[in-house]
């Protein structure tokens, strides 16, 4: 067992090492959106039903002719090294504005390490039934426990160890050397499987100990479970990220806590019990439901505590899946056929949470439905068990409870789905999330109307004149936005000259109202949604009295495409703001992306960064990114007065070559102190960013 137990590690190591590698390799690539992560495991799910389809196909097939199996087998792991190193290369990132990327995320993928990830994810079932014909009477599931502690494995280590200590190129290239190490584990256990049996493999002997056929419920079953533990997986994880931020230590988390729940359930049958689980899962699941509802609250819930609900309700969730579908599972002849459907299950899970449930549903309704569908599953095979008992009055009891438990889930549920649409003029959901647009105040001269990306709000305009220009939220006069308006040469002189004014991220266009006659404001946009929302529910950009733009598509990428061509923007001030949910993509705060943005910048020009947060505070790497440049920082934080609700609570850095800037905001009004007087050294490249280092718990 130790030999096939290596193999099957190291297979299952660099299996899920790979998905938040890759991941976080092409994620500035799309504009950081947590949508990247769940395509990248919407296709690694598929690849892994495409690995334990070849596993089953090739042992069904070729049962009785092992060396086959063998031959097949490493010849395609030696024409997997000519697809090494797995490093995407730069011909692949994506040109222009879409709308829709997952095509292209899923074409990448499968270019670069699509055929590797293929047999790494047969290489479970497939040694594990070549262990199984090497020790007949041997149980091969407690290698699937040991298999399941290898992605565990593979999967913490990365966020701790691998990121935060190499670049993501040089974990291409490691990650590329163990593969090889692997294929070579994997050649030693196919040479000593067959030299442990016979040369031909006679049929009668088998067929006559050929154990019963699974029945159709069962399997139906398998797959069912095993598409909900999936759905379970990714739209608490979606739900996570969309309000904090899109990194793999937030990936890495919840998709280790259901990797446990399979080395749990597979290891041993003492450590799944229903009377426990159950209950626990009830109130894991109630936790949830009392957060999603808290979304619009005025006191926010300390990061800690979010993150522990979560990840409690998909631990939880997740082992009543894979717990019970073990209690099921087939004889050892049946199971790359079991594998195969949990692989099934897995795909169908993320096929639901990824590409339908976009298409059909205006917000992150998948959550809700996959908190039923456990609900339901539970349910039912607790009442099937108590059939087969014929226990009668156990099961109408069980019964009722059951029904009663489930309306008064679907009724919290239900409160959270009609309180998101109360207000609400229009929704839009795509790649990039959910966006709505909230009206207040109908009828009064309060009225008003803000767009909102998950839970944050993005913007708000009042509807009534004079109102109707008045910078609200985070762009008001006394904020960042106000500040470097007030203070720069071509306003703040005697006469004022016009200004070339760059944004990134468009939100309702606020930015706009700043604007004078022959000034020019161009936005940069990743997300078209965004600006169909701007242009028909608000008029900032219709009542721009300069000349107002509005480029589609990652700003860097645009940003890096003008340089090239046209050469330099020359702004007078560029304003970083781009934010998905209430994370500000981290490839915008990089060196490489403050080096392009510099150099779109005049001379004495302003550089503004927008880095409200509710969990992270990123005022040293802003503060270092511009020290490595030698340019100057202040810091503005506007805390506004409980009268002044059309604005809310600011956090802006304003970074120039001015070495009195700090004197000069200060004598105009502007206030702001640095967290620490020494900034933690933390400088983020593309190929490095460590978002632990800021996290405010």
């Amino acid at each position: 067992m130790p030999l096939f137990a290596l193999a099957i590690f190291l297979s299952a190591f660099l299996l899920f090492q790979v998905q938040p590698l890759i991941a976080r390799y092409i994620l500035p690539w799309y504009g950081g959106s947590p949508a990247v992560w769940t395509t990248c495991l919407l296709f690694f799910q598929v690849g892994l039903l495409g690995g334990y389809a070849y596993a089953h196909g090739l042992v069904s097939f070729l049962r009785d002719r092992p060396k086959w199996q063998v031959g097949i087998h490493f010849t395609l792991l030696a024409l997997c090294f000519l697809l090494l190193p797995i490093t995407p290369d730069e011909s692949l990132k994506p040109e222009g504005e879409s709308s829709n990327p997952v095509l292209g995320i899923i074409k990448l993928l499968a270019s670069t390490v699509g055929f590797p990830y293929l047999l790494l994810s047969a290489s479970g079932p497939l040694l594990q039934h070549w262990f199984g014909d090497a020790f007949p009477g041997r149980s091969p599931y407690r290698l699937y426990a040991i298999s399941n502690g290898g992605s565990i494995l593979g999967l913490l280590t990365y966020p701790f160890l691998f990121e935060p200590l190499l670049a993501v190129t040089q974990q291409t290239k490691i990650w590329s050397l163990a593969f090889v190490f692997y294929a070579l584990a994997a050649v030693t256990c196919g040479v000593f499987l067959l030299r442990r049996i016979p040369a031909q493999v006679t049929g009668t002997k088998e067929e006559l100990s050929t154990p019963e056929r699974p029945p159709w419920l069962d399997r139906i079953l398998w797959v069912a479970f095993a598409a909900c533990g999936s759905m379970l997986l990714l739209s608490l994880t979606n739900q996570m990220c969309q309000d904090v931020a899109v990194v793999p230590f937030l990936w890495v988390l919840p998709l280790s806590l259901y990797l446990l729940t399979f080395v749990i359930s597979f290891d041993h049958d003492r450590w799944y019990r229903r009377f426990i689980w159950f209950p626990v899962s009830i109130v894991a699941v109630w936790g949830v439901v009392h957060l999603i509802n808290q979304q619009f609250a005025l006191e926010e819930m300390f990061l800690i505590q979010q993150v522990s609900i979560f990840l409690g309700a998909i631990f939880c969730g997740c082992l009543i899946c894979h717990g019970e579908m073990v209690r099921i599972k087939p004889a050892t002849r049946y199971l790359t056929g079991f594998y195969l459907a949990i692989s099934l299950g897995g795909a169908l899970g993320g096929l639901f949470v990824s590409l339908i449930s976009p298409l059909i549903f205006d917000g992150y309704w998948e959550l809700h439905v996959s908190l039923l569908f456990l609900a339901f599953l539970g349910a039912f095979t607790l009442l099937r068990e108590l059939r087969k008992s014929k226990a009668e009055k156990l099961l109408i009891l069980t019964t009722g409870l059951s029904l009663v438990l489930i309306a008064f889930l679907a009724n919290g549920l239900w409160k959270h789905v009609k309180e998101s649409r109360e207000g609400c003029l229009a929704t839009m959901r795509g790649f990039y999330g959910v966006l709505r647009v909230y009206e207040e105040n109908v009828l009064t001269p309060d009225y008003y109307r803000a767009l909102y990306h998950g839970r944050i709000s993005h913007g708000r305009q009042y509807m009534e004149k004079p109102w109707t220009g008045l910078a609200t939220t985070y762009y008001n006069e006394e904020g960042g936005i106000g500040a470097a308006m007030t203070v720069h040469p071509a306003r703040s002189g005697k006469t004022k000259k016009p200004m070339h004014i760059g944004v990134v991220g468009l939100g309702v266009g606020t930015v706009a109202t700043y604007a004078e006659p022959q000034d020019k404001v161009t936005f940069y946009e990743i997300n078209p949604q965004v600006e169909t929302m701007a242009r028909e529910h608000f008029t900032f950009l219709s009542d721009c009295k300069g000349e107002e733009k509005v480029i589609l598509g990652d700003a860097r990428i645009s940003l890096d495409h003008e340089l090239n061509s046209s050469g330099s923007q020359e702004f007078d001030l560029l304003v970083v703001d781009a934010f998905s949910g209430d994370s500000i993509p981290l490839h915008l705060l990089t060196e490489e992306a403050f080096e392009l943005y510099f150099q779109h910048l005049k001379a004495d020009g302003i550089l503004a960064v927008h880095i409200s947060n509710l969990h992270l505070d990123l005022s040293d790497p802003v503060r270092n990114l511009a020290s490595a440049f030698d340019h100057h920082a202040f810091r503005v934080e506007y805390s506004p007065d409980y009268d002044n609700y059309h604005s809310h609570y600011s956090d802006w850095v304003l970074i120039s070559k001015n070495p009195d800037l700090d004197l000069t905001l200060e004598d105009a009004g502007f206030f702001g102190e640095w967290a620490n007087e020494k900034p933690k050294d933390i400088l983020w490249r593309d190929d490095y960013c460590n978002l632990l280092q800021v996290v405010m718990w």
